[in-house]
């Protein structure tokens, strides 16, 4: 059979999905929670009426493969179930999908290979609902801390431990970060993603290969706290105002930023949450705390590192500047990543011979895939163009590009579990 004979089956798993996790707005699934769960317990049942052996690892992640696939090296795909607060139904499910419909054309046609293909639905890629991204996929590298285990959930507030008992994951082996995942059944991981920024579709790109992974460094929060006092009678020279101390970093950090994306370095920095206290505050009261989050990304982690020690430096000249003081929360750090030379020459092969227009693209965004090749594992992904950028309900990835990719995904998965052990896998 061909890829495109499953076209429809891969639009009512989309459609089956959405419903599932429809929330008014967009969908919702929140990581190891119901919306989530719902997805997982879907795809279950319909993998295992197609014939497929399914599974949990021990960080409760789900794993599809063919009947006696074993232990067995071989080729993963894979990407994540959760979504963000009403966002989009493509982000993450696209990847998981992409790899049953290639499991299905395996069964279906009975194509024999030298090595097996495993798909894997990872729980908690979102960083939304603990502040924690890749938590599925941490917990295999044996990533995820005591502390991580801790955070608590932003509507619930459980700790992430309590949820990832519930959905039936090893927490004592997690706690004790203990390396959940065998890696000599790896020889290469592949994830489907669609795009989440506007690149592809103004180049008019179907299908992208993707170079490498930003890594990040953030703050969930940090409170500036200075004093309250009342608008009209407080001078300026004896303010200790946290809000205009926090305007100030934050226009401190756009001036380094802009001359180091001058200097030709790869940086992007974002604040996208700034709160005073709603309980207190008013037009008329001068803020004595807000609270606010840091992000800044980059393809290289001497960046990261570099720009994290200028933003301290700078809260340290505003606290004496200012008479304000700055508190932090746990730091979080995830590791930029690049994709195998080798892999995106396959990739970027497949598409060639398809006569599939793509390029080599940098993703802004983090992936599972990171996590994969920070470990020493051949890592490879491909993007799918996407109208309206990602995290929002408005994701509008059409289903013909999605085909396009799974049929790239599908002809290196073919050339890759028939050479495991061999060139083209470095």
């Amino acid at each position: 059979m061909r890829i495109e004979d499953l076209q429809s089956v891969a639009q009512q798993l989309f459609d089956a999905v959405r419903r599932l996790s429809d929330d008014g707005v967009g969908v919702t699934r929140a990581s190891y929670g119901a919306g989530e769960s719902a997805a997982a317990d879907f795809l279950r049942a319909f993998a295992e009426q197609e014939g497929l052996e399914v599974s949990l690892d021990r960080a409760a992640n789900m794993i599809f493969s063919l009947p006696g696939a074993g232990t067995a090296a071989g080729v993963w795909i894979g990407s994540h179930l959760d979504s963000v607060p009403q966002g989009g139904n493509y982000d993450g499910l696209a990847g998981v999908v992409a790899g049953l419909l290639c499991l299905m054309k395996q069964r279906r046609s009975g194509r024999a290979t030298t090595a097996p293909l495993r798909v894997i639905g990872f729980r908690g890629e979102e960083s939304a609902w603990f502040g924690k991204a890749y938590m599925g996929s941490g917990a295999l590298f044996g990533k995820l801390t005591p502390e991580d285990l801790e955070l608590r959930q932003r509507s619930t507030r459980q700790t992430l431990a309590e949820c990832m008992n519930a959905a039936g994951a090893d927490v004592d082996a997690i706690r004790a970060q203990v390396q959940l995942l065998d890696q000599g059944q790896v020889s290469a991981y592949l994830e489907l993603h669609i795009e989440q920024g506007p690149v592809m579709v103004a180049r008019e790109l179907p299908v992208a290969v993707v170079s490498g992974i930003r890594g990040n460094v953030r703050h969930n929060q940090v409170v500036c706290t200075g004093e309250a006092g009342h608008s009209g009678v407080v001078p300026r020279w004896l303010r200790r105002d946290a809000m205009f101390a926090v305007a100030d970093l934050i226009v401190r950090l756009d001036g380094h930023w802009r001359v180091l994306l001058e200097r030709g370095t790869d940086l992007v920095v974002t604040t996208g949450v700034v709160a005073t206290d709603p309980a207190e505050h008013s037009i008329s009261r001068i803020p004595g705390r807000v609270s606010f989050s840091f992000e800044a990304r980059s393809r290289s982690r001497d960046t990261l590192e570099a720009f994290y020690q200028l933003m301290r430096a700078e809260c340290d000249a505003i606290s004496r500047e200012r008479q304000v003081g700055f508190e932090f929360d746990r730091r979080q750090l995830s590791d930029p990543a690049q994709m195998d030379p080798a892999l995106c020459v396959v990739l970027a092969d497949a598409c060639r011979q398809r006569g599939i227009t793509h390029d080599l693209i940098p993703s802004g965004a983090g992936h599972d895939a990171s996590l994969f090749a920070n470990a020493g594992l051949p890592s490879g992904m491909l993007f799918i163009r996407n109208q309206n950028g990602s995290h929002n309900p408005d994701e509008a990835m059409e289903i013909s590009d999605f085909m396009l990719g799974v049929q790239v995904l599908d002809d290196a998965v073919e050339k890759l579990c028939t050479t495991v052990g061999e060139p083209p896998i470095s």
